[in-house]
């Protein structure tokens, strides 16, 4: 059982883990030992998890969520299996306590007249100071 909050559990059952062999340096360890772990987490069959965190669940995950409604982490980070199996279990884990947080409920504001004079007043004296950029004519330098 991987425990994210004191209300929320995930279940053994809904957790799969299956072990590859790790892309990078590490020698001949890199070929013999199958030490990167494929996590995936069943999330859209969850009875853990409540419908809107599922659904900020897949939002936050992105490439990793499948159409199945799985969601996979991948981790090999460590020449460790049980290292990795740990990183990747955290990630888990951060990945859905983020999902836990409702977003704030932003409420539009309009800018106050005072903040639309000043801009107004800044872009008409920028554009007066790049009118006066244009090319001098001839004959019209003083002298």
């Amino acid at each position: 059982m991987l425990r994210i909050t004191d209300t929320i559990a995930i279940q053994d059952w809904e957790l799969t883990e299956q072990f590859v062999r790790s892309s990078g340096p590490g020698g001949q360890n890199v070929n013999k030992v199958s030490t990167a772990v494929e996590l995936r987490f069943e999330a859209e069959r969850s009875p853990s998890l409540p419908g809107p965190v599922k659904t900020r669940l897949k939002r936050l995950a992105g490439r990793r969520w499948t159409q199945t409604g799985a969601l996979v982490i991948q981790c090999d980070e460590t020449r460790s299996q049980a290292r990795n199996r740990e990183i990747a279990r955290d990630r888990l884990a951060e990945l859905i306590r983020k999902a836990l947080e409702k977003p704030k409920h932003r409420i539009a504001t309009k800018p106050t007249k005072g903040s639309v004079r000043r801009r107004l007043d800044a872009k008409t004296r920028r554009g007066e100071v790049k009118s006066l950029r244009g090319t001098v004519k001839p004959g019209s330098q003083a002298e």
